[in-house]
């Protein structure tokens, strides 16, 4: 069977809140002491979902494999970041694959889009912010992502150990 793996662009809030919290239950119910269920509630129930999808700044993208969905990303298309203000930045705020569609490289697949909508868009630098414990850091930093800053999350449930946050950027040619 071939495999058709696509990254279409999502409004339905219900769909895209399916799968985020599919895939978010799939790597990071560790880091809570509520299994993740405050965090859930607080940033993928289909109404928070629909009202981020409002704002003409952000952009949803679902990522499919023969047409079932496997993940998603979310871009928010002018976001400065700090230090970088005079450049034309864009913020990937989220991309979240289901574990059984991990390094298949849907997730590198799906990065190039990033890059590629990006630079239609004439952007300088995309930047993002990843877990400290998370092994996602060191994908990003294959793809030429560099670290420029830090800061801890202040989430009440969530574990102390874990509150720790990177921020990455990458320069675009």
């Amino acid at each position: 069977m071939n495999d058709l793996f696509q990254i279409l662009p999502c409004v339905d809030a219900g769909a895209i809140s399916e799968i985020a919290t599919r895939a978010y239950q799939d790597y990071y119910l560790y880091l809570w002491n509520d299994d993740g269920s405050w965090y859930i509630n607080r940033s993928f129930k289909p109404q928070v979902i629909a009202e981020e999808m409002q704002d003409r700044n952000a952009a949803y993208y679902m990522l499919t494999l023969n047409e079932d969905p496997i993940g998603f990303l979310k871009l928010n298309i002018d976001q400065p970041l700090t230090g970088y203000q005079h450049l034309n930045c864009i913020e990937l705020e989220r991309i979240y694959l289901l574990k059984s569609a991990s390094g298949q490289g849907f997730g590198r697949q799906a990065m190039e889009f990033c890059f590629a909508f990006s630079q239609e868009r004439n952007k300088d630098l995309i930047w993002l912010k990843s877990m400290d414990s998370s092994d996602a850091l060191h994908f990003y930093k294959r793809l030429g992502f560099e670290e420029c800053g830090t800061f801890t999350l202040d989430f009440e449930l969530m574990k102390h150990e874990y509150r720790g946050m990177k921020v990455l950027m990458k320069f675009l040619s």
